[in-house]
């Protein structure tokens, strides 16, 4: 399972973590799943309750990301500004967060993936994918090249976190309405 996080981690983050990070975090992850007591117990400052909705080793991966790999927010507005922040200064976004102030989710999102998708031609652009079950937020995702896409949700399936592209996982939502 350690291979398998390593390689899910190193394409969610998409070159914003080192290697050493990277299998830091599987290597944590993996021992996490594989014995959760004897993790607690040798981490005693790992602040995970048994009442949380996923397993100890998705929560170690989720806890371990940045926030310029996942992004967490309570609106598509703010999640979008937190995406464009995590690329700095030097990406000039067309759409602006504020524009998506007032518009219905399926369209803020559809928005925020056409702009996403113009980033990175050589990987095809990014596609937002919402990972893991959000905690705190009403909205957690990951941008993943869409090149990686395929690899990243044969991935997640193996190790059991939730993964989904976010615009094709809210068009369904509302569709089953």
């Amino acid at each position: 399972m350690k291979a398998q996080l390593e390689e899910l981690i190193a394409k969610i983050s998409s070159g914003c973590l080192a290697e050493d990070e990277i299998a830091r975090i599987a290597d944590e992850a993996a021992q996490a799943y594989a014995d959760p007591a004897a993790f607690l117990a040798a981490n005693p400052d790992v602040n995970y309750d048994d009442e949380f909705p996923i397993p100890l080793g998705e929560w170690v991966v989720v806890g371990s990301l940045p926030d310029t790999v996942l992004f967490q927010a309570d609106s598509y507005e703010e999640l979008f500004q937190r995406i464009t922040e995590s690329f700095g200064p030097q990406v000039q976004f067309v759409l602006k967060p504020k524009q998506l102030a007032k518009t219905e989710p399926l369209k803020a999102l559809n928005r925020i993936q056409v702009q996403l998708s113009a980033l990175s031609p050589e990987t095809g652009g990014y596609v937002l994918v919402d990972f893991s079950e959000p905690l705190d937020d009403e909205l957690q995702a990951v941008l993943v090249y869409a090149s990686d896409l395929p690899r990243v949700m044969e991935l997640a399936v193996e190790v059991g976190i939730y993964a989904a592209p976010a615009l094709e996982a809210l068009q369904a939502e509302q569709a089953g309405e």
